[in-house]
């Protein structure tokens, strides 16, 4: 790999001369170090590791996080569709863990795609309390709803907007905020060949104005004593304890301690000449540890209070066609008269306490149950994925060549009750059916369906039907 000669000089000038050559040598090696994180919400740790084919190692600073080698592939088994890991870069997973996030608290991350983190933070709060993912970019919204979708979360608002646009609407109204910013990309080198392509100094000032611009609207989302956490994939100082000093020069916030685990180094103010306490921040060194360059911080911000009490979503009474659904086909579904919301034809239930909708650009609204159609409801593809792990519906194994038929789009035989079941995978669900004279007809979403010769949909999330954006 051809480094920037601009890059390999500061790089040399922050490190000197030897640790810069060590960090350059890892640019060098074959391959990065792969990795997938554990969702709690459908699977333990434990279990995790006895029904997957290939041997995982933990990763040291995510308990949820494993390291997998090249040829396991987990991105073709079926158990991926089924939403029981996540495929991410171990470095990333750090952000997750050091955000803290709690069951019922309101958190907020507010550069959310593609979802690795926002999926993190959704397991921390174990589904409960309101998590609104947002992501600027329509196209990425759309990969992080999918993904949101994929690993049961129910308790999510995925948002497309401006900071400054959500700031207006749900002022002081978060106990933590995550900005994964945008920057760089200079400790994703190796992963991404575009970040190589358009490195130089020009690009580094233009992702710090951003940045500054970014968490002068985070602050405003975060209530008094709240925390927030910054982060980034950049070892330039300018987008890390530089943005940070700036930040705290003009806010009232102080910097609790983000180097949890021994590998991590602590922050450089002598690179730019700040002050000590910068010292808490954590920097991630590709040669330091098993993973990319990564930056984070934790701050807290001054005073005390409650977070901001905002006009709820007032919801509807639930439909008859949900009614008699629940009856027929998930008669222990919790909640099926808990607070929902209806688009047109489409119906969700949302996380209790949801803000009023009105002015947000909202990709999904909670937990998409299904469509309205002539007296009857048809379940969506993310009411399955949220479902416990069972024993009821069209139950297959590993070994079963049923499960790899039904990802692709085929109808399988199955002699069991009639009507709208789950398709579970050793008692996960995979997706929906409706069994009728011995065969179980396909209601995969086709845009997820993987072609006979055994490829998988992509580890983003894949092209599944896009969500209704309300604009209510």
């Amino acid at each position: 790999m051809e480094l920037p000669v601009g890059f390999k000089e500061r790089m040399e000038g922050f490190l000197g001369t030897e640790e810069a050559g060590e960090l350059f040598a890892q640019y060098e090696q074959e391959g990065r170090h792969l990795a997938l994180r554990a969702n709690t919400l459908k699977i333990t740790l434990q279990e995790l590791r006895e029904v997957l084919p290939f041997p995982l190692t933990p990763v040291e600073w995510c308990p949820e996080g494993f390291y997998y080698e090249e040829p396991a592939r987990p991105g073709l088994h079926p158990f991926h569709e089924g939403g029981l890991y996540y495929i991410q870069e171990p470095s990333a997973m750090g952000v997750g863990v050091l955000a803290g996030a709690r069951p019922g608290e309101r958190v907020l991350d507010l550069c959310a795609a593609p979802g690795g983190k926002a999926t993190y933070l959704a397991a921390a709060m174990e589904n409960q309390g309101i998590l609104v993912a947002n992501e600027i970019h329509p196209a990425r919204a759309k990969v992080l709803s999918q993904n949101m979708e994929r690993m049961g979360v129910t308790n999510a608002l995925v948002c497309s907007m401006a900071p400054q646009d959500l700031r207006r609407h749900l002022p002081g109204f978060f106990h933590r905020v995550v900005v994964d910013a945008p920057c760089s990309g200079e400790g994703m080198f190796r992963k991404s060949p575009a970040a190589l392509e358009q490195w130089s100094m020009d690009n580094i000032r233009l992702c710090r104005s951003r940045q500054m611009e970014i968490l002068e609207q985070a602050d405003a989302l975060l209530a008094p004593g709240g925390v927030l956490v910054y982060s980034t994939c950049t070892f330039a100082p300018e987008e890390n304890e530089g943005t940070v000093a700036a930040f705290l020069a003009n806010h009232d916030y102080t910097l609790e301690d983000a180097c949890f685990f021994p590998g991590f180094d602590r922050g450089r103010p002598d690179f730019l000449g700040g002050g000590e306490e910068l010292r808490k921040t954590a920097r991630l060194w590709p040669h330091k540890i098993r993973g990319e360059g990564h930056f984070m911080a934790k701050l807290r911000k001054a005073g005390e209070g409650a977070a901001a009490l905002l006009p709820e979503e007032p919801g509807v009474k639930a439909p008859r066609e949900w009614l008699e659904f629940c009856q027929s086909a998930l008669p222990d579904f919790p909640e099926k008269e808990g607070r929902l919301c209806l688009f047109g034809s489409e119906l969700y239930q949302m996380p209790e306490g949801t803000p009023q909708l009105n002015g947000l650009r909202v990709l999904r609204p909670g937990l998409h149950l299904g469509t309205l159609r002539k007296g009857r409801l048809e379940p969506a593809h993310a009411l399955a994925l949220a479902l416990p792990r069972g024993e009821n519906g069209v139950a297959l194994s590993l070994e079963d060549s049923r499960a790899e038929a039904f990802l692709r789009g085929e109808a399988i035989p199955w002699q069991g009750e009639n009507g709208w079941q789950p398709v579970r995978l050793m008692g996960f669900p995979l997706g929906w059916s409706k069994v009728s004279g011995g065969q179980a007809k396909n209601h995969y979403p086709k845009a997820l369906r993987r072609s006979r010769v055994g490829t998988a949909v992509p580890v983003s999330g894949g092209d599944a039907p896009e969500a209704p954006v309300l604009r209510v």
